[in-house]
């Protein structure tokens, strides 16, 4: 019998051990997919390192980019995916019934089901994205159109969402993003190397680029995404970084400042670099990483419109796939941001990640 690995969990930050089960037919509902490629996201750091919570014995990993191999004849004709295609495989499963869901964002739903927390000792045991294999329910994937490299579309599968999700809260809050003059990223991993990508597509004039410390390969790659100015904290200080802000827009402030760094002492730097009525979109606070002192009559004084975001929908990631199929230049610039790992040296891979040596952390066959 045909078998795969898996890298399962163990104890927080214990190394995952690598097993093989069989593979075997989906179910009714269900397609068998073959890895092509998996993202090492923060929050499986956060997961690894015991910050989000740990389950021993598991195959963690949501960003499951894979070539259908199996799938019935039903399904296939229902859902118009056929055995070939590559579909980046969703994890989330919205309860359909609370309140979010009713009012259009079950991205928040509160009930919140996900695909990939089952027992690999259970059949059909790969339920989660660190494996050679994959299943899901068909509902969840969403085709790569063969146009966009499916190693690239991965770089980004749940970063590239994220990212949308966030700005489709700001439309809904009645925030035009669009007409901005300056746009500010906070952070210069995939979050926010995707969000400098997006605000350069919008064709906003100005887009700066923050970063804790000189680093002149990731500027560099930031810069390639659409970064007008990449201005490190380490080099500048906050107060530098302001000024520079400051003088962009005649003394008034950022328009928007997206957080993707994760760091709680971007939060008030960030609220300090905008204007009066200025947007901060927040998707980067993923784990409980301590508190931090703002000054909340900023909020207040500056009628500042601060919107967090933290899951997406569906439509979001078809959103970030035809984001792809429309910038077909920008999709060869993101896979040059992937390092690839195979699945059984998953734990060089996490030790790489962890150290930020890579911008993207990829897990292949």
């Amino acid at each position: 019998m045909r078998t795969a690995k898996a890298a399962l969990t163990q104890e927080a930050n214990q190394p995952f051990i690598i097993k093989e089960f069989p593979v075997l037919e989906p179910e009714q509902g269900y397609a068998r997919m073959e890895l092509i490629a998996s993202g090492v996201c923060g929050t499986d750091l956060h997961i690894h390192r015991g910050k989000l919570g740990i389950t021993p014995n598991r195959i963690i990993g949501h960003e499951f980019v894979g070539r259908i191999d199996a799938i019935s004849k039903e399904d296939s004709e229902k859902y118009g995916l056929n055995e070939g295609d590559a579909v980046i495989s969703d994890i989330a499963v919205p309860c359909g019934e609370c309140l979010l869901c009713k009012t259009g964002d079950d991205a928040n739903c509160v009930n919140m089901a996900v695909t990939n927390g089952g027992d690999p000792d259970v059949a059909p045991h790969f339920h989660g994205g660190y494996a050679q294999v994959s299943f899901a329910p068909v509902t969840n994937l969403i085709k790569i159109p063969e146009c966009v490299d499916p190693v690239a579309a991965t770089v980004f599968a749940c970063p590239g969402p994220t990212a949308i999700h966030a700005f489709c809260l700001a439309e809904k809050a009645g925030c035009d993003i669009a007409s901005a003059n300056v746009a500010v990223v906070q952070g210069l991993g995939p979050v926010g190397m995707f969000a400098v990508s997006y605000f350069a597509a919008m064709g906003i004039k100005n887009v700066l680029a923050i970063t804790a410390f000189n680093d002149e390969k990731r500027e560099t790659l930031a810069k390639e995404m659409g970064a007008t100015q990449v201005l490190s904290i380490e080099r500048l200080g906050n107060d530098g970084i302001k000024d520079i802000i400051l003088s962009l827009t005649g003394g008034l402030g950022a328009d928007v400042v997206f957080e993707a760094s994760g760091s709680p002492k971007a939060v008030p730097a960030g609220m300090d670099m905008l204007r009066n009525r200025g947007i901060y979109l927040v998707p980067g606070q993923y784990s409980n990483s301590g508190g931090i002192e703002i000054q909340p009559q900023l909020i207040t004084f500056k009628a500042l419109h601060i919107i967090g975001s933290s899951q997406y929908s569906i439509c979001d990631v078809n959103k970030y796939v035809a984001f792809l199929a429309e910038n077909p230049e920008l999709v060869k610039k993101i896979r040059s941001l992937a390092t690839c790992y195979r699945v059984e040296d998953v734990n060089v891979a996490f030790d790489d990640a962890k150290a930020a040596k890579n911008v993207k952390t990829l897990l292949i066959y």
